[in-house]
């Protein structure tokens, strides 16, 4: 089973020309609403890949929350660790240009309120799998990520977006993925992909880097991979990120290897950038089986292994 621990928000979309600079206003015709936050948008991508879901957040008692729910057992999600707060449902809005690139701003409302205590009666142990993100608050993912260790599980962080994380704060993570720019925030400075990937590994760690248009590459314990992005024509990248991340937890849940994995989430990501949204573009495991042979197999990275 797979476990997501993360936030849930409501995407207010708007389709421009142009993304704005600072202190630049741009005009659009109007807006719709998605469903997103990075948990929430993992844990449906998973699902919707084939894994059993369960997700642990918070949303607030205005209109968005309950609607949020529905989409999430739309998707095949459990929600039974889906709480109330207070606060209200965490809000992003996200412009979205001709080119498919995307300027996103959040307001974290109720994921501020997301506790370890919803964890209480989660099925931690070997054969399960957490995944965690950075849009809760982080010494509640940090904590998380250590119990689910200490039960035998395998442990996940997406740290995104991008943060400076306390000494030891990676221990208990089985694999980490971030992009180049979540990458060079955690060592400081960006250096080549590879180097960086090596850098963030361990002795019982995996670091997946993805690449964007350039694909992805994971170096770990068990081998050092890269794998191409799918060849497609994006319409918005706005939830590549998530859909690939919910796509290697799921796969690796289902006890596919890191490459079968790794090669799988690439292909989900392009084909979540074929269509307008973060939720909507998110493929079901035929069609990514049905585009995977586009890809080629997974590529060793033999001068990396033991860095």
């Amino acid at each position: 089973m797979l476990l997501v621990l993360g936030s849930i928000n409501a995407d207010l979309v708007l389709e421009v020309e142009t993304l704005p600079g600072p202190g630049e206003t741009v005009l659009c015709p109007g807006w719709r609403l998605a469903h997103g936050g990075k948990g929430a948008n993992q844990a449906a991508a998973a699902a919707k890949l084939g894994a059993r879901v369960r997700f642990f957040g918070r949303i607030g008692s205005d209109p968005w929350g309950p609607l949020l729910r529905r989409g999430l057992e739309e998707a095949g999600v459990e929600v039974d660790g889906l709480a109330s707060s207070p606060r209200p449902t965490g809000t992003a809005v996200i412009a979205v240009d001709r080119a498919g690139e995307n300027l996103i701003l959040v307001a974290s409302g109720a994921n501020l309120d997301v506790s370890l205590d919803q964890l209480g009666g989660a099925e931690l142990g070997p054969g399960t799998t957490l995944l965690c993100q950075n849009e809760i608050p982080l010494p509640v993912t940090l904590a998380a990520l250590e119990r689910a260790r200490a039960a035998g599980a395998r442990t996940i962080l997406n740290l995104a977006p991008a943060a400076a994380l306390p000494a030891g704060a990676l221990d208990p993570v089985d694999l980490l993925l971030v992009n180049e720019h979540e990458a060079a925030a955690l060592l400081g400075a960006a250096c080549e992909p590879e180097a960086a990937a090596a850098a963030l590994a361990g002795p019982q760690r995996t670091c997946v880097l993805t690449l964007g248009r350039a694909g992805a590459l994971a170096i770990g314990p068990d081998g050092a991979w890269r794998v191409p992005a799918l060849t497609v024509r994006p319409v918005d990248t706005t939830g590549a990120g998530d859909t690939f991340a919910g796509a290697l937890a799921a796969f690796l849940d289902l006890g596919l290897s890191l490459p079968e994995a790794l090669a799988r989430a690439s292909v989900a990501a392009g084909l979540a950038c074929e269509r307008l949204g973060a939720r909507e573009g998110q493929p079901d495991r035929a069609a990514v089986e049905a585009r995977l042979a586009e890809l080629g197999p997974p590529v060793p990275i033999t001068a990396a292994r033991g860095s």
